[in-house]
This record gives structure tokens, C-alpha cells and sequence, in this order.
């Protein structure tokens, strides 16, 4: 009960701006949508705010570092970051893993709305954003993640494009395009974008892009060791045989395409634009393979979604509002699951809504420092259904109304920061037979979350800062509903629908600096969870496919991430630089169960580089640790340790965005393996990749 009056009362706090006798101090209103923001401004949240000052992990990708870390999936994009890893289900399913967590607990925006796919459901489906259109890609973890919903306690990825224009462009036809070839899956893809002036405020914005992969090359053999060793016992010759597949992983090609168009209305007392976008893709997913019969399924997932996304904003201006936001977006999504003969097994089909109206509070004068805020409404809504022989859920609903609300206090070299949401996350199903079996499931969770910290100054360039927090998430309809086998993942999946809320309390300590020819920054963080929703294997099988079972317990999670760049000489305009990241997490279930299943181990990478006006160049080495901390039926996983190289060419002076990439990963073709995969003993990472890409502005 305290703590929902707590986070009461900080909601209430951020409702009642205008009653407290404060003075406004001029401010302009803020405007990052209608120019690129610095690396050093959020603008996942209701404001702009100073990226040195937020009391969580940060990661910030744009310009030609994102161009050099752009893969075809969000997942293998971002997973060279501080805290990040990926579910590398094969190649073209591959979603991000902030802190250890994945799925429901990590939500992955566009421009702030989610992604509308069903990636959350389960690891072999793909995320439908495409990131060769992002512009700037913004990485929050921790309790900052909480104003974009309940679930998302690993954090929030949000990608940002300009399918709704931000800006008029000074040219009569604006061109951005973007080519890749890169050798392991012999890929080849091509995006581009073209934003024309209608007049001095309408933009008219057209993008499209292709991209096709053969099956991936691999550093070795498709099976681990473990894996490969069962094989070599099988009594039968097809499970023997198995234990010399090598070098390309099967059924991993895949094909897609998609194009949308945007309009946007932008002067200097707001903006309102509308985008429409359609998503196209087939590919495969590796085969879970029984070591002892030589078998696996090979399944192919046909991907359509249609979107439709509005953006809004009023620069009031005013001695209370700053500015006034809207975004809301609708898309109808469906995927088939395909026999090798193109038979359909089973169809997904998802319509989701999302709408945010955000307000930002004018930026006042309180107690000898500045008060700045912005509070709002969320609302979401699903309808889900599964269709086939190997429907694993049955048709259910889901909705979400959320309000929040984030304060920060500004001191000068004090400064506090208070967030509170409630929520009510409800989820239905009413199903005259399924499975053999009649379902009616109507369950409804008031979930209430909260985050009070500060940090403080030291000598000027330093800032410690501490984050308490308490959050609360109510079980997604997957956790609750599944039973049944589902094709993808080769596994027989049961939930639960008698699950209970699932609460945690957490603590964070950040610690940024940044002066002349260096930065740095760590994060230590605790989460303490009652009702932890999990997911293992139980060592059954049903209809031939292992059993994976969601189970609620008490859980811990303790971790570290720290990442930091040093100058260490100059030479003319170069600066030569070395830089490293290191991330860990460890995760147990409490009451003598044992580790968390799927948790990534010890990573470091550390690189040296050149950098320049007009070029650059880069080598790195990043080593993961083996992990031996596994939960019941997890196998180990070995270590790995990687060498990458790159070189950066910028020629026009006046065009940063132009650029040449050649980069060389995993040089020295090394068997590489994600523990957080489901597939990590029978879908190893890339082998050697030569990538090169060009990226034009006109």
C-alpha cells in the first residue's frame, strides 16, 4: 500500500503544476523535432532533456557509427552496445536484450510508438522496423523506460526516421540512399529516401528499400559441442550425421522489402504529419535438431504488416505549457508459418493501437533552481489471434491506459528527478473450444510504478546520481494463455492464466564524466522481483517438441555496464583514440532454483581507432566469456572472442552523411554462440563478414 501511495502522489505532483506559487523563466519552446538532436539530448521522453543528467543507461547511435553498426535486424545492430545483446534466432530474427532481459520486459518503439509485430511473443519472429531507415537509434534502461509502459523494466529501443517529416529542407529534392553488400549471407539491400518542399511548411517525404540474404556462412560447425557430441552418439546414422553439418547454416535465406510516404505540415507553432508504411518479408529460421533422429523442422515465416502513424505538436510557449504532443499509430500485421513445400501450418494475425498525448510544462523558477516536467496519457490496445494446426494461444485481447508523469528539479550541481505511472493492463479470452477445451480468461491488474533519484556534481565535469525505484507488470497474454506447440520455435509452450502480478524493487548507481579528450560513464543496478515470470524447459516432450513451461518466483538481478573513450594523441586533424565497454549481468531465481535461464555472460570490448574530419579508422576485439551458470536442461556456453576492423571515408565537408564504410567482422572466422538464444546450440553467430556501405546525401 505505501508504495502505491508513493507513486499516487508522485502523479499527483506532476498534475498539479500550476498550483505551486513558482515564476516561469523564459524558455523557448522545445523544438528537437524540427532539427537532428546532439548526442547529448534525449528525445525519448516528454522533453528534451540533457543526456548527462539522466539517472539511467544511455546509448546514443547516429551519423556513421550507426552506419557502421547497421545490420538487416535491430537485434544485430545494436548488440555491440553497453548492457545490450540480442535473441539471434538465425539471421533475421533478432531482437535487442537490455540487462539481461528480453521479450515483454523491452519495448521496441518507432519515433516513440511501438513496433506493432508480435516479436514479443516469441524469439523467431522479426521485429518490423527496419533499421536501414533510422536516423538515430536512443537505448534507455531502467527506470527512465517506465513512461512508454509497465512491461518495459529492461528498457526501451526507439528508432527514429523521418518516414513523418521534421524538417523542410532547404533543397527542391532532398535524397538520402544507402547501399550494402556484405559476404557472409552474400546480403545485398538498398534503402532510400526523398523528402521534397511543398512551399516554406509542407514536406512530402517517399522511402523505400530491398534486401536479400542466401543462407548464412558459418565459422564452423552448425551443431555446439555439447550438441554435436550427443550426435556422435546416436544410435540412428541421420542423428551421426548431423555432427559434420558445417560451414552454412540451413534454411537462414531470406527476402524483404518495404516502402512507405509521409506528409507533415511544420512551422514554428508546431507541427502534424501523417505516414503510412508497408512491410514485406519471407525468410527461414534455423532447425532445432533431435541429435538422435537427424530431424528438425524447417520453417519459413511469410511477414505483411500496413501502418499508419500521426505525429502532432503546439508550441504553446506559455507561462505554464511549453509544448503539446500527440503521436498515434494503427497497424494490421499477420505472418504464416510455411512447410519447406509452401504449405501454410499456422497463421498469426495482430491489430494493435497505440495513442500519446504529452505535455510539457514551462520551465520555472523554484527555491533558487529550475523545475522542469511533462506528464501524460497512454493508451494501447490488441487483438491477437492464432490460426492453424500448431496454434499454440488462443484469439485473446489486450489493453492498456497509462498515465505518467516525469519531474526534474535543477539545483545546478543538485539536481532531482521524480517519475510516477499507473496503469491498467487488462487481458481476455473467450473461446468456445480450444485445444479441446473451452477457455474463458478475463483478467485485469492495476499496476502502479514509481522512481524517485538525484545526482550531484563533482569538479564540474563529473556527476554521480542514485535511482530508487518500484515497478510493477502485469503478465502478457502469451504468459498467461500459451499451450500448445508452436512451429517456430520448435517448442511446446504452456502458460498460466492464474499468474499474478509481477513486482520488483531496484536501486541504481550512475557515475558520468566528461572533459578534455575523454568520457566515461558506469551504471551498477540491483532488481529485486516477486512473481518473476519465466520461461524453461522441463525435460518432457509433447507432440515431439521439447516442453518450455512459464513459471512465476521470487528473483534477483545484479549487474554492471560501463563503457568510456580516451584522446591519446593527436596528429593533425586525427585524433587517435581508444575506447572500451564491458557489461555483466548476473540473475538467479531465489528459493534454490537456480540461475535465470537465457542470461548473457561477462562481455568486453575494447577498440582503437583514428578519427578525422574526412576519414576514419577502427580495429576492435570483443570477448565474451563462456557461461556456466545455467538453468535446468540449459546447456554451457563457450566463450568466444572476435576481432573486427574498419575504415570510414566522409569526402564532402558540407554533406557528414556521406560516407563509405568498409568493415571486416569476426576476421578470423571464430564459432561464436549468444547463451540468450534459444537456438545457440544449433545457430552459431556469422562467420568472417566483409561489409561495405555507401551512403549518399543530395
Amino acid at each position: 500500500m505505501r508504495n502505491r501511495l508513493s507513486a499516487i502522489a508522485l502523479l499527483l505532483a506532476g498534475a498539479a503544476t500550476p498550483a505551486f506559487a513558482v515564476d516561469a523563466v523564459t524558455d523557448a519552446p522545445d523544438t528537437e523535432l524540427h532539427a537532428p538532436p546532439s548526442t547529448e539530448i534525449i528525445v525519448t521522453a516528454p522533453f528534451a532533456r540533457d543526456r548527462a543528467t539522466v539517472l539511467s543507461g544511455i546509448t546514443i547511435l547516429q551519423g556513421t557509427e550507426l552506419t557502421r553498426q547497421l545490420r538487416s535486424t535491430l537485434g544485430d545492430t545494436l548488440s555491440r552496445q553497453a548492457g545490450v545483446s540480442s535473441t539471434s534466432f538465425g539471421p533475421n530474427a533478432s531482437r535487442p536484450i537490455l540487462r539481461g532481459f528480453q521479450g515483454e520486459r523491452v519495448r521496441i518503439l518507432t519515433d516513440g510508438i511501438g513496433s506493432f509485430d508480435v516479436s514479443n511473443t516469441s524469439v523467431d519472429h522479426a521485429v518490423v522496423i527496419n533499421p536501414l531507415f533510422a536516423e538515430r537509434i536512443e537505448i534507455l534502461r531502467g527506470p527512465a523506460s517506465l513512461l512508454y509502459g509497465s512491461s518495459a523494466i529492461g528498457g526501451v529501443v526507439n528508432v527514429i526516421d523521418k518516414r513523418i517529416p521534421r524538417e523542410v529542407p532547404q533543397e527542391a529534392v532532398h535524397l538520402d540512399v544507402l547501399g550494402t553488400y556484405a559476404s557472409a549471407a552474400n546480403e545485398r539491400n538498398i534503402a532510400g529516401v526523398a523528402e521534397v518542399p511543398l512551399g516554406d511548411r509542407f514536406v512530402v517525404h517517399v522511402d523505400g528499400s530491398y534486401n536479400k540474404t542466401d543462407d548464412l556462412r558459418i565459422g564452423g560447425f552448425v551443431l555446439s559441442g555439447p550438441a554435436r557430441a550427443a550426435a556422435l552418439a546416436s544410435p540412428e546414422p541421420e542423428g551421426r550425421a548431423l555432427a559434420s553439418l558445417a560451414d552454412r547454416l540451413p534454411n537462414t535465406a531470406g527476402e524483404t522489402w518495404n516502402a512507405g510516404a509521409g506528409v507533415a505540415f511544420i512551422d514554428a507553432g508546431g507541427e502534424l504529419g501523417i505516414g503510412y508504411g508497408h512491410y514485406d518479408s519471407l525468410y527461414g529460421v534455423p532447425a532445432r535438431y533431435d541429435t538422435t533422429t537427424g530431424e528438425g523442422e524447417f520453417v519459413r515465416l511469410k511477414v505483411k504488416q500496413d501502418r499508419l502513424d500521426i505525429r502532432g505538436q503546439v508550441n504553446v510557449g506559455g507561462d505554464i505549457i511549453d509544448t503539446i504532443k500527440v503521436r498515434a499509430g494503427f497497424a494490421d500485421y499477420q505472418h504464416s508459418e510455411l512447410a519447406p513445400s509452401g504449405e501454410i501450418g499456422t497463421t498469426f494475425y495482430n491489430r494493435g493501437l497505440e495513442g500519446r498525448l504529452e505535455v510539457s510544462q514551462a520551465r520555472r523558477s523554484i527555491g533558487g533552481g529550475t523545475w522542469k516536467g511533462g506528464s501524460g496519457v497512454q493508451v494501447f490496445t490488441r487483438d491477437f489471434n492464432v490460426i492453424g494446426e500448431e496454434a499454440f494461444i488462443p484469439r485473446n485481447q489486450s489493453s492498456q491506459l497509462g498515465v505518467f508523469t516525469l519531474q526534474e528539479l535543477d539545483f545546478g550541481a543538485l539536481k532531482a528527478e521524480f517519475a510516477g505511472r499507473y496503469e491498467n493492463a487488462k487481458v481476455s479470452a473467450a473461446v468456445g473450444d480450444f485445444r479441446g477445451a473451452p477457455v474463458f480468461v478475463d483478467r485485469s491488474f492495476d499496476l502502479f510504478s514509481g522512481s524517485a533519484g538525484a545526482s550531484v556534481g563533482l569538479f564540474q565535469v563529473w556527476r554521480i546520481g542514485v535511482n530508487l525505484s518500484h515497478t510493477e507488470r502485469g503478465p502478457a497474454a502469451e504468459e498467461l494463455l500459451a499451450n500448445g506447440p508452436h512451429a517456430g520455435t520448435q517448442a511446446y509452450e504452456i502458460g498460466n492464466p492464474d499468474f499474478a502480478k509481477e513486482r520488483s524493487n531496484g536501486a541504481e548507481i550512475v557515475l558520468r564524466g566528461r572533459g578534455e579528450g575523454y568520457s566515461f560513464e558506469t551504471s551498477v543496478y540491483y532488481n529485486r522481483f516477486a512473481n518473476y515470470i519465466y520461461e524453461s524447459q522441463t525435460g518432457a516432450v509433447e507432440d515431439g517438441l521439447p516442453v518450455f513451461q512459464f513459471n512465476q518466483a521470487s528473483a534477483r538481478y545484479l549487474g554492471v555496464e560501463a563503457q568510456g573513450e580516451i584522446t591519446v594523441a593527436r596528429f593533425g586533424d586525427q585524433d587517435l583514440k581508444l575506447d572500451a565497454l564491458a557489461d555483466y549481468t548476473d540473475a538467479k531465481l531465489l528459493g534454490g532454483l537456480g540461475p535465470v535461464p537465457r542470461i548473457p555472460p561477462f562481455r568486453v570490448l575494447a577498440g582503437i581507432g583514428a578519427t578525422g574530419p574526412v576519414w576514419d579508422a577502427r580495429a576492435e576485439i570483443e570477448h565474451s566469456s563462456s557461461q556456466k551458470k545455467v538453468a535446468a536442461f540449459e546447456t554451457e556456453t563457450a566463450g568466444y572472442t572476435m576481432v573486427n576492423a574498419s575504415v570510414s571515408v566522409r569526402p564532402f565537408a558540407d554533406r557528414p552523411n556521406t560516407s563509405l564504410v568498409l568493415s571486416a567482422n569476426n576476421i578470423f572466422d571464430v564459432d561464436a554462440r549468444r547463451h540468450a538464444s534459444f537456438l545457440k546450440d544449433f545457430a552459431p553467430l556469422p562467420g568472417r563478414d566483409i561489409r561495405l556501405s555507401l551512403r549518399f546525401t543530395i
